[in-house]
């Protein structure tokens, strides 16, 4: 052993939708094992829109983890809900008592028109992934606090940044996990708990859903699998990682951030009329001199104006 590696020893992973073959939630989860994490692999064990079934999924991974000598668990509760995210956190403690790292990784993308698609696939897609992420981040979380530790890796998609047709309901589930991470990751800061996003593409069962024949082939000539994109994500839950709040994109062993900017645009203007505004849109749209957007803070907890709250209950 290199005394480089990156290890996960003693640390305990979550790692939802981790069933599919090949599958990002799987390449994720037999890398931090293989690196000494002990891991909950959860899944439905559904197809890519969220029907159907996918063979033995999660009893599958968690074979080729022991066979390999490492630990790992099933766990088949849905993250759409908050008692299915509850019991999915209960399964890492009631089997090793506590819970460091948790990918965010479950999802499920059926394709129709924005004018199509059904009330019920809006109410899955936006349930499984934005909702899936608050549930358990939600779940981890007091866990996490009350050891002053955690790692969230949350799963978006580049979809969520370019938009994409037949994929409306997807891509406005996937940027709103970049705010929840944003600003969890402002919060988590003084609880020793660091939140990030990648955006991963890699050829999956999922992908191959979306994709003709000839785009899958040629991603699989480019080597974008599921596998390397797994390093990112481990390093994004390792405890030598520091960042916070960044949002990252891996395709074929490329890492890039993606991050929100903003134009110089025009000061501040009292007399700003209705007939004004197409000057200002047109100097807004000069993107020379654009910066990143600010980050959240501990600021906000000056500026913002404290609310009594009671605590959580069931």
């Amino acid at each position: 052993m290199s005394v480089d590696e990156f290890r996960f020893d003693g640390r305990v992973a979550v790692v939802t939708g981790a069933g599919s073959n090949p599958g990002l939630g799987r390449s994720y989860a037999l890398l931090l094992a293989s690196r000494g994490a002990k891991v909950v692999v959860n899944d439905l064990g559904v197809g890519p829109d969220g029907r159907g079934q996918i063979g033995a999924g999660a009893e599958a991974v968690v074979a080729e983890i022991r066979a390999a000598g490492g630990e790992a668990v099933v766990d088949g509760n849905s993250v759409a809900e908050r008692d299915g995210a509850r019991a999915i956190v209960d399964t890492a403690l009631n089997a090793w008592g506590r819970i460091d790292i948790l990918i965010n990784n479950a999802g499920i993308a059926p394709f129709a028109l924005f004018e199509e698609i059904t009330d019920r696939d809006i109410e899955r897609v936006v349930g499984v992934h934005l909702m899936g992420h608050i549930w358990m981040c939600r779940a981890a979380w007091p866990h996490m606090a009350a050891q002053n530790y955690g790692r969230l890796v949350n799963i978006s998609s580049g979809v969520a940044l370019m938009g994409m047709p037949t994929q409306a309901v997807y891509s406005a589930a996937k940027l709103g996990i970049v705010g929840l991470t944003r600003s969890i990751a402002a919060e988590g800061a003084k609880h020793g708990i660091k939140a990030n996003v990648l955006a991963p593409t890699a050829d999956t069962v999922a992908l191959r859903t979306m994709l003709a024949p000839e785009f899958t082939e040629r991603n699989q000539a480019e080597g974008m699998t599921a596998e390397i994109v797994a390093p990112v994500a481990a390093w994004l839950a390792h405890e030598e990682c520091t960042l916070s709040g960044k949002v990252f994109q891996t395709a074929g062993g490329a890492v890039t951030e993606a991050f929100i900017s903003q134009t110089t645009g025009t000061k501040p203007d009292r007399d700003l009329s209705l007939e004004s505004v197409p000057a200002a849109v047109e100097r807004a749209l000069d993107r020379s001199g654009a910066a990143p957007f600010p980050e959240g803070g501990d600021f906000i907890y000056d500026v913002v104006k404290p609310y009594e709250t009671t605590p959580r209950t069931a």
